[in-house]
């Protein structure tokens, strides 16, 4: 049920049809995010995401977010490293409105100098607020520490200095650059036919120049690098992790395994050998990261200072038996069939299902469908297991970063024994 046409200037318009619903999803998809930007634009994507909520030519900010929720629909937008989405949820009946709101949006926003001077101080504000959440944050500094210097390195909302420094100019120049058909898809799910879909969809962005942004980027280096930040907290966060995979890697399926079984949830091994058995944490898990040409894999925890030693022992221990002995059958069996469920489950969202067509024509230009993604984890062995574990979880390719009442990364790691 899933089709895909290509406009003349190359928006691509992907739709999957799902006459069991009574909701359509619609995504405007962008294929730019902090990565592409300048250092004296950073956070320049997420601005501009915020601002085209702020009034059009036809609209007011209250008129934009009246016309959605009025029918009892749903809308939003997020920002990320590499591509930015703007969305609506609404009952099929009322498509043809959510339609014309986020064309509106993004053909016809105002962009008002004193609008965007009002929303850099609520950036700001946001940065602020997520400076004072030291669990998220540590995140962001683990990136900055194994990627200085590169752009996947920086954070999405921006820095303090950088955001007071975008100007109108800079945020008209940019989305002329980025936001062009080329770079562009719009996606959508739930109850409409494609034909439907093409035909709202057509005249509004047909219209628009063919240009599209030069977007090539230097693969970022990896700085194998220990880092503490000292603040006054009650927990020590850290972050420990290597350099993952890209996107278009195949093995990311079998990374997933391995995530899944290391630290993907309650049943993993660091929450259940960490947290239930020993009660040194409320919070450890791992994931990955992974980007066009690069990625991370990732554990995270919050201790207190004097646990902080075990738990990176403990954390460690684990790291190394996945690594030196992989896992059994039946791990491998049990963490197919989760990433099996939660696929499936996931899949009677018209919201989720619009995601993932939108992620999969930004970044691949195909979807992977639920099939594909099903087929390739079913085919992964626990030798594939073992062989990337053995590639990736080794001490000299391991960073540290942590943010909490520390001085100084101590000096006797488990891993650099």
């Amino acid at each position: 049920m899933y089709q895909k046409v290509v406009l003349e200037n190359g928006t691509r318009i992907a739709v999957e049809e799902m006459p069991g619903v009574r909701s359509v999803s619609i995504g405007i998809w962008v294929g730019t995010g902090s990565r592409y930007e300048n250092p004296e634009e950073a956070g320049i994507s997420h601005l501009i995401e915020h601002m085209a909520f702020k009034g059009t030519a036809r609209r007011s900010a209250r008129q934009i977010a009246e016309a959605i929720e009025s029918v009892g629909g749903q809308m939003n937008a997020f920002t990320s490293k590499e591509y930015t989405c703007f969305y609506a949820r609404v009952v099929d009946d009322h498509l043809p409105i959510a339609i014309d709101v986020l064309a509106d949006m993004f053909f016809s926003s105002l962009f008002k100098a004193d609008d965007i001077d009002r929303e850099k101080k609520v950036i700001q504000e946001e940065i602020r607020m997520y400076e004072d959440t030291p669990d998220e944050l540590i995140h962001d500094l683990f990136a900055q520490t194994v990627w200085s210097g590169h752009p996947l390195g920086r954070p999405v909302i921006g820095t303090m200095d950088s955001v007071a420094g975008l100007s109108r100019e800079a945020v008209l120049d940019y989305h002329q650059r980025q936001y062009s058909p080329g770079n562009l898809v719009l996606a959508l799910a739930g109850n409409l036919t494609t034909d439907a879909a093409v035909s709202a969809l057509q005249p509004l962005f047909e219209a628009a120049g063919a240009v599209s942004p030069d977007n090539r980027t230097r693969t970022p280096e990896t700085r194998f690098a220990n880092k503490s930040i000292a603040k006054p907290l009650e927990q020590v966060h850290f972050c420990m992790g290597v350099p993952g995979l890209s996107q278009h890697d195949d093995r990311i399926y079998t990374l997933q395994i391995i995530n899944s079984i290391l630290g993907g949830g309650a049943s993993s091994r660091l929450f259940q050998k960490i947290r239930e058995e020993r009660g040194l944490v409320y919070t450890i898990y791992s994931y990955f990261a992974a980007f066009n040409d690069a990625g991370l894999f990732t554990v995270y925890a919050g201790t207190n200072a004097e646990n902080l030693s075990n738990v990176l022992e403990l954390t460690w221990q684990e790291i190394e038996q996945l690594r030196d002995s992989g896992i059994t059958t039946e791990e491998l069996a049990r963490t197919k069939e989760q990433i099996k469920g939660s696929l499936l489950l996931a899949s009677e969202s018209v919201t989720h299902r619009m995601h993932r067509l939108g992620k999969s024509e930004i970044i691949y230009g195909r979807l992977i469908s639920p099939e594909e993604v099903l087929q390739k984890t079913s085919a992964v062995t626990r030798e594939d297991v073992l062989s990337l574990a053995r590639e990736l979880l080794t001490p000299e390719r391991l960073s540290i970063t942590m943010i909490g009442a520390i001085n100084e990364v101590p000096e006797r790691l488990p891993w650099n024994r």
